[in-house]
C-alpha cells in the first residue's frame, strides 16, 4: 500500500540530490521552468529506488546545452532532434528534454517532433498517468494532470488520454503495459486492457527489435508472468510469440496431461526464485528466462494421444529448439542469446533419465561437456521444471539432482572436468599417425574424447598407445 506521507519525504530528498539541486539552481538562473518527471517521481512516491534521472523543461535543446555545459563533465546531443540533451552532472548521467506536443500519423512509429508550450501539456502525451507525474524544481510543486497518484493507490495502470487514442499514437506501448504491470505489480484498468485487445493489430508497424527490447524488460521483471498472462490473454503475443498461447492444448475427458502453459510459467518463476537464491544479486538472467518460458513449446506439435487415455510428446526438446531459434533469429535477438536458449532446451530433459538409474561417471561426464558453459544454467532450469504436487516425487527428482551436482563436483575435484578435452590435440594425432590434416583426424579426436568421457583422465603416453591400436585395427 502506497505510504502518500513517505512517499512526500522521498520525494523531498530526491529534490535536495547534488544533481538536481545543481540543475534546478542553473535553470532558475536561467529564466527557464525544470522538472524531474516519469519514473523517478513514481519510484519515489513508491518509495523505490531510482536509478535514472528525466526532466523537462520549457527551453530549447541549444538553451539546454548552454545551461548544462558549465556545471557538466560531459555532454551528448545525439537526441537534439527529439529535444533531448544528454549530460554528467555530479557524478550521475541525466536527460533534459524540452517540453514536447508530438504527433503521430497513425502508419509508423515516429512521431511529428513538435515542442510544447507546458508542463501539463507535456505529461499527457505519455504512456501512463503513473508516469505522467513531474515535481518542478527548485520549488518542490508536485504536477499531476492525469490522476497518477490515485492510481499508484489504486495499484492501478491506465493511460492518460483514451486508451484507442493513446496506443494508437504508439503500439508498443501495449507491451509496455504488459511489462509496468509486471515490474510494478499494478493490475490494467479494464478499457485499457479492452483497447489492448482491440488495436491489436496495430502492433505489426513496430520493428521487431523494439518488440524483442520490451519482451527482455518483461523478462528482467521481479514476476514476468503478470505480464505474459496480459499479452496472451489480449492475443498481442501471437503477433510476437505466438508458441506461448500454443501451449493452452486442448484436454478431453479420455486423454489427461499438465497444463502445458501453466506448467511453463510455473518452471519460469521457479527458475527465477531459484536464479535469486543461487547467485543473490546477481543481474537478471535473460536467457535462463527465456529457456525457462520456452523450454515445452515443442509440445503442440510432438503431441500424440495414445489408446487408453495416455498422451505422449517425444523429441518435444529436438523440436522446441528448432522453434525456439527461429522465433528468436525473427526477433532479431544475438547469436549468443539464442545459442544458449536452443541449447538449454535441447538438454532441459536429460536429467530424468539419471533420476530413473544411477548414471556411470562416464554419463556424468557426458552430461558436463554437453552443458559446457551453461551447466550452472542447466542445473537451475532442470530443478525448475518439476511442477508435480506429488511430493514424495518432486522430493525424489531434488535428491535425484542434488547427488548429481554433487557427483559433478567431486568429478571436477578429481579430473579437472570443466576443461574437457583429450589428452592429444588434433597435431599431435598428426604427428603421432603420421597423417595430414582432413576427416582421419577429426575421428581420432573423437575416439580419444570417448576414451576420456568413459575411462577418465589418462596421461599422454597411454593416449598414444591406445590411439595407435585404434588406428591399427582400422586397417
Amino acid at each position: 500500500m502506497l505510504n502518500m506521507a513517505e512517499g512526500v519525504v522521498r520525494l523531498g530528498e530526491l529534490a535536495e540530490s547534488p544533481v538536481v539541486a545543481t540543475l534546478a539552481r542553473a535553470f532558475e538562473a536561467a529564466g527557464h521552468d525544470l522538472a524531474i518527471v516519469g519514473g523517478p517521481v513514481r519510484d519515489a512516491l513508491l518509495g523505490r529506488t531510482t536509478n535514472d534521472l528525466d526532466f523537462t523543461t520549457d527551453a530549447l535543446p541549444d538553451e539546454i546545452l548552454r545551461i548544462v555545459k558549465p556545471i557538466s563533465t560531459a555532454q551528448w546531443d545525439i537526441g537534439r532532434a527529439f529535444g533531448t540533451i544528454g549530460a554528467k552532472i555530479a557524478g550521475e548521467q541525466v536527460e533534459i528534454t524540452t517540453y514536447r506536443a508530438d504527433s503521430y500519423d497513425g502508419v509508423t512509429r515516429k512521431p511529428t517532433v513538435e515542442f510544447g508550450d507546458t508542463l501539463e501539456g507535456d505529461l499527457v502525451r505519455r504512456d501512463f498517468t503513473v508516469n505522467a507525474m513531474a515535481l518542478r524544481v527548485p520549488g518542490r510543486t508536485l504536477i499531476d494532470p492525469t490522476g497518477g497518484v490515485e492510481d499508484l493507490v489504486g495499484r492501478r495502470l491506465r493511460t492518460p488520454a483514451d486508451p484507442h487514442v493513446s496506443f494508437g499514437d504508439d503500439p508498443l506501448r501495449m507491451l509496455r503495459a504488459a511489462r509496468f504491470a509486471a515490474q510494478l505489480g499494478f493490475d490494467v484498468d479494464p478499457a485499457t486492457v479492452a483497447a489492448m485487445a482491440e488495436l491489436r493489430a496495430t502492433l505489426e508497424i513496430v520493428s521487431p527489435e523494439r518488440i524483442q527490447g520490451e519482451l527482455v524488460r518483461l523478462l528482467q521483471t521481479d514476476d514476468p508472468v503478470r505480464g505474459i498472462r496480459l499479452l496472451v490473454d489480449t492475443s498481442l503475443m501471437e503477433l510476437f510469440l505466438p508458441e506461448i498461447p500454443a501451449l493452452r492444448l486442448e484436454v478431453d475427458e479420455h486423454h489427461h496431461h499438465k497444463d502445458v502453459y501453466e506448467h511453463s510459467l510455473t518452471v519460469l518463476r521457479q527458475a527465477i526464485e531459484l536464479e535469486r537464491s543461487r547467485h543473490p544479486g546477481s543481474a537478471p538472467d535473460v536467457p535462463l528466462r527465456l529457456a525457462a518460458l520456452l523450454h515445452d513449446i515443442g509440445k503442440p506439435a510432438t503431441r500424440r494421444l495414445e489408446p487408453g487415455g495416455g498422451v505422449t510428446f517425444y523429441h518435444h526438446d529436438i523440436k522446441g529448439a528448432r522453434l525456439a531459434r527461429k522465433r528468436l533469429q525473427a526477433l532479431r535477438f544475438d547469436s549468443d542469446t539464442i545459442g544458449v536458449v536452443t541449447r538449454l532446451i535441447e538438454l532441459h530433459l536429460r536429467f530424468f533419465g539419471y533420476a530413473e538409474g544411477a548414471w556411470t561417471d562416464s554419463a556424468v561426464r557426458r552430461y558436463v561437456r554437453d552443458a559446457e558453459a551453461e551447466l550452472e544454467r542447466l542445473h537451475i532450469l532442470t530443478r525448475a521444471d518439476v511442477t508435480t504436487r506429488n511430493a514424495r516425487k518432486a522430493g525424489r527428482l531434488a535428491r535425484a539432482y542434488d547427488d548429481i551436482e554433487r557427483r559433478i563436483d567431486e568429478l571436477a575435484e578429481q579430473e579437472q572436468l570443466d576443461a574437457l578435452r583429450p589428452a592429444l590435440d588434433g597435431n599431435r594425432i598428426q604427428e603421432v599417425l603420421g597423417i595430414r590434416p582432413g576427416r582421419e583426424v577429426g575421428e581420432a579426436y573423437r575416439f580419444l574424447m570417448d576414451l576420456r568421457l568413459d575411462e577418465g583422465v589418462l596421461d599422454e603416453a597411454d593416449a598414444e598407445e591406445r590411439l595407435r591400436a585404434w588406428w591399427a585395427a582400422r586397417g
